[in-house]
């Protein structure tokens, strides 16, 4: 009997989210990564006649299952969350008090073989979360040179061969077949991967090479540094922002930011100064969750997941001067 077979779609630390995000049940919410609608189901319930909820998604199948909610108080636009800012001031919402961010790929998303997120099945090699636009992870591997190969597969997938199997893909291409399925990459890459350098023997060869192709095709580590310094500007004090990351690229990055803005006195350097004259924080930091043995147990998936919650001080950002 297959091992292969999808798993149901279990929204992520759903609860302990919301309950993290809505500390005012009539003000205007952010899910800006929709998915399914696990999360903004939730927020909505907790929501007053006069709270408010905006939801956002690349992914046109996000967009179809919002077409669902029949609610007064929730609006979705299909964009990427980058655009947080032009599309909230098109909907003239100026103030947040809460912004949720779940960050990845979704199970819908992997366990939908046509996509190409996965190895798991063969299929055409996309990955991209917005299907209408953009080119696709075969596209980009038809035509990145070598250093470029390298440089992304290391860096987004932290894979110590990945110049071994950059030089596989441009091998393939120069002999007139480039990588065009998710079976021919895994495969393409396991043979580039010494057997005994292949450590944990639960996990394909090919899992790493996979999420740096698809960070890279779909921007998602600079679409989130966007998205997190608009979220700080359109906060109000005291509103929240709940991040779930899935990998140590995404925790650290949102990790340092909010470091960052709840410590802005540490990127001062030695000189002296007056208390007055440190810069005040424009965060406090709250709280870091992780998934319980019972969550874990129940979708596998929620392993890696690390939740991060800050709160928006009260300090002013200001604008920035021109040079």
């Amino acid at each position: 009997m297959s091992s292969s077979a999808p798993l149901a779609h279990l929204t992520v630390l759903a609860k302990p989210a919301v309950a993290f995000l809505v500390t005012d049940p009539h003000g205007a919410y952010v899910d800006a990564t929709f998915g399914r609608g696990g999360h903004s189901g939730l927020i909505l319930s907790r929501l007053s006649s006069r709270g408010r909820l905006v939801a956002m998604d690349r992914d046109p199948q996000a967009a179809e299952a919002a077409a669902a909610i029949v609610d007064p108080r929730f609006h979705f636009v299909h964009t990427r969350f980058s655009r947080l800012s032009a599309t909230l001031a098109a909907m003239g919402v100026t103030r947040l008090q809460g912004l949720l961010l779940d960050l990845g790929v979704s199970s819908p998303q992997i366990d939908s073989a046509e996509r190409g997120f996965s190895w798991r099945a063969d299929a055409p090699l996309d990955m991209r979360m917005d299907t209408s636009r953009g080119i696709t992870a075969a596209d980009w591997l038809a035509s990145a040179p070598v250093a470029e190969l390298t440089r992304v597969i290391r860096e987004f997938g932290e894979e110590r061969f990945a110049a071994a199997i950059a030089k596989a893909v441009v091998a393939r291409r120069g002999a007139g077949q480039p990588v065009a399925t998710t079976a021919e990459l895994a495969s393409l890459v396991a043979g580039a991967i010494p057997v005994r350098s292949r450590g944990d023997a639960t996990q394909h060869p090919a899992t790493r090479t996979f999420q740096a192709v698809r960070i890279h095709v779909n921007q998602e580590l600079e679409e989130l540094a966007l998205v997190l310094e608009q979220a700080v500007a359109m906060l109000a004090p005291g509103g929240r922002l709940v991040v779930i990351s899935f990998h140590s690229l995404e925790d650290r990055l949102v990790k340092r930011f909010f470091d960052r803005h709840a410590h802005p006195e540490r990127q001062v350097g030695r000189l002296p100064l007056r208390a007055a004259e440190l810069p005040q924080p424009r965060l406090s930091l709250v709280a870091r969750v992780r998934p319980d043995a019972a969550e874990v147990a129940a979708n596998p998936r929620a392993r890696s997941a690390v939740m991060r919650i800050a709160e928006r001080t009260a300090t002013p950002i200001e604008p920035e001067k021109a040079p």
